[in-house]
């Protein structure tokens, strides 16, 4: 932290400014924005799936495809970052992702459209890891958690108000104008990010030097030397922090991948589909705001961050397994949506804590860090569609077998937190 305003002294400032919460705003609909183009894949899909000629396997890669690519440029996307700023490097990420969201509408057979997908993800890589490196350096460690919560909630709503979104479109028009329409508000939103955002808190014209007193110092957050990789392998809290991840985004994947589908097999119509599929993420975005300043207010309270961000994620991982298991079982499907309502309300109470540990631990080189725990969770996001399509398709397996693997999975997750020590700075 610093107070030295000299090293700050710019003409203009004003006193007492609270500019820095404009990097929330553009976090929150950036989120919105690549979860609306995430879930419209998946509520798509049964339209894509009849007009191609699609198995249940060939669905599962399409989304299979895109986690591939988004967790293999996770690392050097978010190493980007650290090295030479979010500013240029979300730009690159959202103009890329949003190019291939509408191209996904212009797609005429199955190999384009893997293709696509493949590019889609390759896009969208680092764009969480690079708003969390955004938080560390335009926010005060107290409020990054805040930040986090905020951030999920716009992400999950995102995701939960889409498919009534596609629904319309799909019934007025087609699928692929809902591809075109979703990939021009990334454009939009590059275009102003582009204009505002500044690496440096100190460049912006509007802070004040009260403001910036606040702030880390800038040197605090550019990692100009290696990654040490070395000291990153060799903590074992770290690779529990990664298999952690991998876990929660195995049970989170099915509500932006498969939903739409299991509701149509047990009977749903496209737009009672549609509403219903939007309540996991709904219910999961209350939880990453509760989380938010649940979280803080443990941390005061324990006095340790570490101890509260375990508490936490135990909590939420146990409660995301009994009622993912629970929702297996029940009969009405607007009931087990609630259950997974309620499922996906504790799978979000483990996303902060995740994040801010990256934080923690990573230090300036908390982009790396989050980026490479983001690319183990997309190895589960790479895994359960294609393992789900298995599943339906060549074993026959039924959907309770299926959601209650994933229970098992939010288990381990859990155990995991128990052995992270996310206090420890690399």
């Amino acid at each position: 932290m610093t107070s030295d305003k000299t090293e700050y002294q710019k003409v203009g400032y004003t006193p007492g400014t609270h500019v820095r919460y404009w990097v929330i705003f553009f976090a929150m609909t950036l989120a919105i924005i690549t979860y609306i183009d995430r879930v419209c894949m998946s509520q798509a899909a049964p339209e894509i799936q009849k007009e191609f000629g699609l198995t249940d396997f060939q669905k599962g890669l399409l989304f299979s495809v895109f986690s591939l690519a988004y967790g293999l440029f996770e690392i050097p996307t978010g190493w980007m970052g650290d090295r030479f700023g979010v500013r240029k490097v979300l730009m690159r990420i959202v103009l890329w992702w949003s190019l291939f969201t509408m191209l996904t509408g212009w797609a005429r057979n199955y190999i384009v459209l893997l293709v696509t997908r493949f590019m889609f993800g390759v896009g969208e890589a680092g764009a969480f890891p690079n708003m969390t490196k955004m938080f560390a350096v335009w926010l005060p460690r107290r409020e990054q958690t805040m930040a986090q919560g905020w951030m999920w909630l716009a992400a999950r709503w995102g995701g939960a108000f889409t498919p009534l979104l596609v629904a319309f479109f799909i019934e007025n028009f087609s699928w692929r104008v809902s591809f075109i329409f979703f990939g021009l508000l990334g454009i939009v939103w590059a275009i102003a990010f582009h204009f505002w955002y500044k690496d440096n808190p100190a460049d912006h014209k509007k802070i004040s030097m009260k403001e910036l007193s606040i702030l880390p110092r800038p040197e605090e957050n550019v990692a100009h030397d290696a990654v040490p990789w070395e000291r990153i392998l060799a903590r074992k809290d770290v690779w529990l922090l990664w298999f952690q991840f991998f876990c929660l985004n195995y049970g989170a994947c099915f509500y932006i991948t498969w939903l739409p589908t299991y509701l149509l097999d047990r009977g749903t119509t496209v737009t009672k589909g549609a509403f219903l599929s939007g309540f996991p993420l709904f219910f999961g975005g209350i939880g990453s705001l509760v989380c938010g300043y649940l979280l803080a207010w443990l941390v005061r309270r324990m006095g340790l961050a570490g101890k509260a961000r375990k508490t936490m994620a135990v909590t939420g991982f146990a409660g995301a397994s009994c009622f993912l298991a629970v929702s297996a079982f029940i009969g009405d499907p607007l009931w087990a949506m609630v259950a997974m309502g309620c499922s996906s309300f504790c799978n979000d109470l483990v996303m902060p804590p995740s994040w801010t540990a990256c934080s923690d631990m990573g230090g300036r080189f908390c982009g790396t860090l989050s980026g490479s725990m983001n690319m183990v969770g997309q190895l589960a996001n790479v895994a359960m569609p294609a393992l789900t399509g298995l599943f339906l398709g060549s074993m026959g397996l039924p959907w309770p077998a299926i959601i209650c693997i994933s229970a098992c999975i939010y288990f381990l997750g859990g155990i995991c937190w128990l052995f992270i020590e996310s206090d420890r700075a690399i």
